[in-house]
């Protein structure tokens, strides 16, 4: 019996997903909850587990195609009768090894390579390919003009040029050969993986949501000389760092419980306003972004919040984040200005209301009390603001709660337990 297979609910908000990479082709024989493809979605990286005992018959959703929850992905041909729903979550467990391609498959040549070997006279029946089942990728053929070597088919026989030696085939035109100027001038990045996903992520929250932004200047001075007096002893009783980023989201947290109103969704036809607060944090790494999720953020002590924080970071530094980590998030704080960054606009991470980024904080001269000058820590907090949902009032206010909570810390009353 052929039965269909369909792309799983991976997360409360996620609707689609792209395959980045298929585990299994047809006629490869599988059994229940065996991973069979790679899924890629704005919240994590997972596989797909099968629903069935059976072998694969079509698969037909090609690499790198987005596709909508729900929707069927390939067709399996099935040994048992009993069927996991197809929405089961993505089981976490180590990826499966590549399956051989089809011999075929080396014939098969993306646009991309098509378009480099025929600007450049490459005979593709001389490259050695590195992908799956031997086939020729893009980098194959970068890699091959960076050594300054061509491979073209002339008079059967092969010939070798180097672009800063003379053509050796005299019926080649000169410029057909490629010069190091050329190909230094640009690099080609394929948009692919984790990278493609936030593409599609962010430009459906800029032209879904009307954008609006706002920020505040904030004296944390106290704040400073509070965590320099405590890290020490905190790192050495605690074994992880106190950072500046937890006390800045304990400020944000206890602001939202008085201004609900920010800790809210956007639908097409209400205003879905959540009671719990789980605070989105956005943890970079090299190729990508990445936004766990610490839930019930309203309940934790800023030594709870700094143990999240951290543990969080590091799962997403060794891979081992989970779609749990990063479903649910009310409200997202992002702290740019570990990167120096002084004034940013981010954009929302949609379905959200609003999103707060956490610049650097300087020293500046500030005017103080009886028209004094001194040197302070300053730090500006940048809002973006979903605009059907808020209105300049309501977020002015909650700024300015923010701001009110963080130059009240002092070393004698901001407990960290």
């Amino acid at each position: 019996m052929t039965t269909e297979i369909t792309m799983p609910q991976l997360g409360e908000s996620v609707t689609e997903g792209t395959i980045s990479r298929w585990l299994v082709k047809p006629g490869d024989k599988v059994n229940k909850y065996d991973p069979i493809a790679e899924v890629m979605t704005d919240k994590v990286n997972a596989e797909i587990p099968s629903s069935y005992t059976g072998t694969i018959k079509d698969l037909i959703v090609s690499v790198d195609e987005t596709v909508e929850v729900g929707r069927v992905i390939c067709t399996i041909n099935v040994e048992e009768t009993v069927p996991v729903a197809s929405n089961t979550s993505v089981l976490d467990r180590e990826p499966a090894a590549l399956q051989p391609a089809e011999i075929g498959q080396k014939k098969r040549y993306s646009p991309a390579v098509l378009r480099i070997a025929s600007e450049y006279n490459i005979d593709l029946a001389l490259v050695r390919g590195t992908g799956r089942g031997g086939r020729i990728t893009r980098k194959d053929l970068q890699l091959l003009l960076e050594s300054g070597t061509i491979l073209k088919e002339s008079n059967s026989r092969l010939v070798q040029m180097k672009r800063d030696e003379t053509v050796l085939n005299k019926d080649l035109q000169a410029d057909q050969v490629p010069t190091a100027a050329s190909i230094a001038r640009e690099i080609e990045i394929p948009v692919a993986g984790v990278r493609k996903v936030i593409a599609a992520k962010m430009v459906k929250s800029k032209q879904e949501v009307p954008h609006a932004w706002t920020m505040v200047e904030v004296d944390v001075t106290n704040l400073v000389n509070l965590r320099k007096r405590l890290k020490d002893r905190f790192k050495q009783t605690e074994g992880f760092p106190l950072t500046f980023f937890p006390f800045f989201i304990k400020a944000v947290v206890e602001a939202l419980k008085d201004f609900p109103q920010l800790n809210s969704m956007w639908t097409d036809d209400k205003i879905i306003q959540k009671k719990d607060i789980h605070i989105s944090i956005a943890v970079a790494t090299e190729d990508a972004l990445y936004v766990p999720v610490i839930k019930h953020a309203d309940e934790k002590t800023i030594k709870g919040l700094a143990r999240e924080i951290h543990e969080l970071a590091a799962k997403v530094r060794n891979k081992s984040i989970t779609s749990s980590d990063m479903q649910d998030g009310t409200f997202t704080i992002n702290n740019t200005g570990t990167f120096g960054s002084i004034l940013s606009a981010p954009i929302i991470n949609f379905p959200q209301a609003a999103i707060l980024t956490v610049e650097a904080i300087v020293k500046r001269p500030v005017i103080i009390e009886n028209e004094a000058i001194a040197i302070r820590h300053m730090v500006n907090l940048c809002l973006s603001l979903d605009h059907r949902v808020l209105d300049g009032l309501i977020c002015g206010r909650f700024l300015a709660r923010v701001k009110e909570n963080l130059q009240s810390i002092t070393i004698g009353n901001t407990p960290l337990y």
